[in-house]
């Protein structure tokens, strides 16, 4: 079998790891970077080149791509779609699972559990949007044109006073969502691959603090999902229609509530504080798709994707 990482960069952990886990089951892998990818669409039909050249003979394609290049990225998936290649995860769900409140629009509409929570274009009204929520602690988000997404983490009046500051001299869009400490603290990650549960973290975060996402500065341990969360998580998953992703939910009282959901996650802390394989997870689950034996037809030629016209 054949395996193209769509990255930046061979360098990027869970890209490295993929790599790693696809050539120790005898498969071929490589990494593209979408961006030197070129598409053509005309009378031969889709056709997709690399740096002017045949793109890559392919399988299956496992997408990384970066919220910076969505665009173009997801452009490039869909390609690879048409071509009718096997993908981890295609372009409609990356797309939809960063658009974070039609998630949660369509998570509760499925029956899956989500927090109470509250979207606006003016933040001025913040104190009223918590009250909203059933007041502190909430999680604060910064909707940005970039679909990256700041959080705070919100559990004081001052905290909260902090955060109205920060947002009204950005002026973006603002979230604002219940957060309920489980008993043990913290909120936990669910890694899905295939519908299935790989693992799962318990993230403590440092409280009050802007920053990219809810992970930085946070510490992490491994966590046992009783059976209702993992539910949740693999039918966060399936909603979404995610091969690969990572399901965030409030270990709350009356059961787990899904408040994001990731279709690009980094691997590094749950192998590190699992031990689990997830990168060798998410190769086993392509050599499903593609209906690959895991060593035999990872010395074929694989898939040609692209032609040159004569």
């Amino acid at each position: 079998m054949h395996v193209t990482v769509l990255s930046r960069s061979a360098a990027i952990f869970t890209t490295r790891r993929i790599v790693e886990a696809a050539r120790a089951r005898g498969h071929v892998a490589r990494v593209v970077d979408p961006l030197q990818v070129e598409m053509r669409l005309g009378r031969a039909g889709p056709e997709l080149f690399h740096r002017g050249a045949h793109f890559p003979a392919t399988d299956v394609g496992v997408p990384r791509i970066a919220p910076s290049i969505s665009q173009y990225g997801l452009a490039v998936v869909n390609h690879l779609q048409l071509l009718g290649l096997p993908v981890l995860n295609g372009a409609p769900a990356i797309g939809l699972a960063r658009n974070k409140m039609r998630v949660l629009q369509l998570l509760s509409a499925s029956g899956v559990k989500v927090p109470r929570t509250v979207m606006a274009s003016e933040p001025s009204g913040l104190r009223e949007m918590v009250r909203h929520v059933g007041g502190l602690p909430v999680l604060v988000k910064l909707l940005r044109g970039n679909e990256r997404t700041g959080v705070i983490v919100c559990e004081t009046r001052q905290a909260l006073e902090s955060a109205l500051e920060a947002i009204l001299r950005l002026g973006q869009n603002t979230m604002v969502q219940q957060y309920v400490r489980g008993r043990r603290g913290g909120d936990l990650r669910a890694f899905v691959v295939g519908g299935r549960a790989v693992a799962a973290l318990r993230r403590r975060p440092r409280v009050g603090r802007l920053s990219r996402n809810l992970g930085q500065g946070a510490r992490f341990e491994r966590a046992d999902l009783d059976p209702e969360a993992e539910r949740a998580a693999v039918a966060a998953a399936a909603v979404i229609g995610l091969e690969v992703c990572a399901v965030d939910m409030l270990d709350a009282p009356g059961g787990a509530r899904v408040f994001e959901v990731h279709s690009s996650p980094g691997i590094r802390e749950a192998e590190e504080a699992c031990g689990v394989d997830v990168a060798g997870a998410i190769v086993e689950r392509a050599a499903e798709l593609v209906g690959a034996p895991p060593v035999a037809r990872g010395r074929g030629k694989g898939r040609k994707v692209a032609r040159r016209p004569s």
